[in-house]
């Protein structure tokens, strides 16, 4: 289901697909995102096939995915539409639970935070407008929990990428794990914000990550970060 009314309107717009197999539900968050003067919904989805091929369409900046659908449920969506798309949209799966196997896994196949079915709005299009940013991580604590209960599942190998990284690149990648933006970053060390940029896209190269949440997801999977 796409629509094209922000077609040449949305600008500097957050584009935004929906993906939930509620009507309902789509219709409010719809309402909630359009009453942003910089966010716009720009198509939905009601199944995860659906939203494979809405999304390559219509290539939105960010995509809330519900986790459980039928056919194909949020994880598999969110590894098709990043497969298809190197530079994909960022993806916020929707769920019930924070502690969901499902969420962790929607995370390290590509998705770029989660959201909270009974989040309040504010915290809606706070997610939407942080994760188009792409600047800090959604939840950093919720994430760290996801992983040290998967590290306990699955003990830790060493990563080869760990010996790669320079002394300042394994600082700022601690920092990124905490939830510190680039701005917070180079406050701490003295540095401008240009040069933790700098060292973020480093870690992200080293680390195979396409973003910050996949980048931090394998600093805990592999030990080189220890929850706690």
């Amino acid at each position: 289901m796409t629509d094209g009314t922000a077609e040449g309107t949305a600008g500097a717009r957050i584009r935004i697909v929906l993906v939930d197999d509620e009507r309902m539900v789509r219709t409010a968050l719809r309402v909630i995102l359009d009453a942003e003067p910089d966010l716009t919904v720009v198509g939905e989805a009601a199944t995860g096939a659906e939203a494979v091929s809405v999304v390559r369409e219509l290539r939105p900046d960010v995509v809330l995915m519900d986790v459980r659908m039928p056919e194909i449920d949020g994880i598999r969506a969110t590894e098709q539409i990043l497969a298809g798309l190197p530079d994909g949209p960022r993806i916020v799966v929707v769920t019930t639970f924070e502690n969901d196997a499902y969420v962790y896994e929607a995370l390290r196949v590509g998705a770029a935070g989660f959201l909270l079915k009974r989040a309040a709005p504010e915290e809606l299009v706070s997610a939407v407008r942080l994760v188009a940013r792409s600047d800090s991580l959604l939840y950093p604590a919720a994430v760290r929990g996801l992983a040290a209960e998967h590290a306990r599942r699955n003990p830790p190998a060493a990563p080869a990428w760990a010996a790669r990284l320079t002394d300042r690149e394994a600082e700022v990648l601690r920092h990124m794990a905490k939830g510190l933006t680039n701005a917070e970053i180079a406050g701490l060390l003295g540095v401008g914000a240009a040069t933790v940029k700098t060292h973020v896209a480093a870690v992200l190269a080293k680390t195979g990550a396409r973003d910050r949440t996949q980048a931090v997801i394998a600093a805990y999977e592999s030990g080189f970060i220890t929850p706690g």
